[in-house]
């Protein structure tokens, strides 16, 4: 089966979303996912659900390549979240005929985060959207057994897990522990490759996430058995920021070895 890859907008975070989609289609891309909101103040984002003129120009570019968006990012749950305020950016991805949202946990107190996972994907659910919880070992969803007990505790029929696996191999998550995913609560996810050796410290595990990683089969992560554990036909999102490459190699040969490398990892993996 060929594999239905997807360009993670991290990849290519200086552009603007009508770009994304126009790399994306030129690589070999089926999908793009888009970052409508920052993952901090004054980070990259591009907020179509307050700019409806570059949401028209998306849109139209979607049409003309055939590219669909596959998710959208990046919500984080907060002790002060409100669900109410995403209203705006549920209807943008209603427009756009996204499927998921990533939703990143940052909340100590574990049963007010699955309540409010709980609460944000009974909104989705309203605009065709799942709620697709990331665990990264620097939030409050460290791991993938955490993420089971917030996803099986939130209890909706659009929750579900999102498998980044740097973050699999960083938080020491192991390969025989998605036995206990339902099928169900695996919408996407995301590959990448990254150095054997573990960073020592958040800030090395946040630079090494969010700027250096590697294509798939140049580093260290054991790819192979993640590939056979992962539902074969949801899209596989390509989520490989290089900023020290893209000094020098622009988005689209970028995200062209991207695509070839993740293409041969899948087929290596699933034999």
């Amino acid at each position: 089966m060929e594999p239905f890859l997807s360009l993670a907008h991290l990849t290519v975070l200086d552009l603007p979303p009508p770009a994304v989609v126009r790399v994306a289609a030129a690589a070999g891309c089926r999908g793009a996912g888009l970052r409508l909101i920052p993952v901090a103040p004054g980070a990259a984002g591009y907020p179509l659900q307050d700019d409806p003129a570059l949401l028209r120009e998306t849109l139209a570019v979607m049409a003309g390549t055939g590219v669909a968006v596959t998710d959208l990012e990046i919500v984080m749950l907060r002790p002060e979240t409100r669900i109410a305020d995403f209203l705006p950016f549920f209807e943008a991805g209603a427009r756009l005929g996204a499927r998921h949202v990533l939703v990143a946990g940052y909340d100590p107190d574990e049963a007010r985060l699955t309540a409010r996972f709980a609460a944000f994907c009974e909104a989705a659910a309203l605009f065709g959207l799942t709620g697709d919880l990331e665990f990264m070992p620097w939030t409050h969803v460290p791991d993938l057994p955490a993420a089971i007990r917030v996803v099986r505790g939130a209890a909706q029929p659009n929750g579900g897990i999102l498998v980044d696996a740097l973050h699999f191999d960083r938080s020491r998550s192991r390969v025989e522990d998605l036995a206990a995913v339902p099928r169900d609560w695996l919408h996407y996810w995301q590959l990448c490759d990254a150095p054997a050796e573990r960073p020592a410290t958040t800030e090395g595990l946040l630079h090494g996430a969010r700027a250096e990683r590697l294509f798939p089969g140049e580093g260290g992560l054991d790819l192979p058995p993640l590939v056979r554990a992962m539902p074969p036909e949801i899209p596989v999102s390509l989520e490989i920021p290089m900023l020290d490459l893209a000094r020098t190699v622009g988005p689209e040969e970028r995200v062209r070895r991207a695509v070839a490398a993740a293409r041969r990892v899948m087929a290596a993996g699933r034999g």
